[in-house]
């Protein structure tokens, strides 16, 4: 336990973490209104306008969490890196959709609000999948090495 306090300095996690929050929010906004573009206005199927919204998503999240909220862990090659992130973010866009068909309909029946069935079950799929995000990315895509950075 005093190796694990030693190593995890709690100023730098919850600057960390405030970072992942705005770039997260950033990026959510930019798939929740692709995804409502391409679903409602232009009449994509829930799936194909989840997965191209999400995708975009990917990508500017990738982006600034690489040069911003994890500025610190970028010793990885970029290719690893995209790749661990990539990773990450298609196991969370399977559960994105899984939950986004799932809930469309019963959310859509249980607030009498068929025609937007899809909006809310998005939004509850992405409270579940910002979780599996944060520490799938933290632990693993980022981990800051911290033997390697005291030398």
């Amino acid at each position: 336990m005093v190796r694990l306090s030693s190593s995890f300095n709690v100023n730098s996690e919850l600057r960390r973490i405030a970072r992942f929050v705005v770039v997260g929010a950033l990026c959510t906004l930019v798939d929740l209104v692709l995804f409502a573009l391409l679903r409602g206005p232009v009449g994509l199927p829930t799936l194909v306008a989840n997965t191209l919204a999400y995708s975009a998503g990917i990508f500017c999240n990738y982006t600034l969490s690489r040069n911003w909220t994890y500025h610190d862990a970028q010793h990885k090659a970029l290719g690893t890196q995209f790749a661990q992130f990539l990773i990450v973010s298609l196991s969370a866009l399977l559960l994105n959709n899984l939950l986004v068909l799932l809930l469309e309909k019963p959310l859509g029946q249980l607030f009498n609000a068929t025609e937007y069935g899809y909006l809310l079950a998005k939004t509850c799929a992405t409270v579940v999948v910002v979780f599996w995000s944060f520490f799938a990315n933290r632990f693993w895509t980022f981990n800051i090495d911290t033997k390697r950075k005291e030398q």
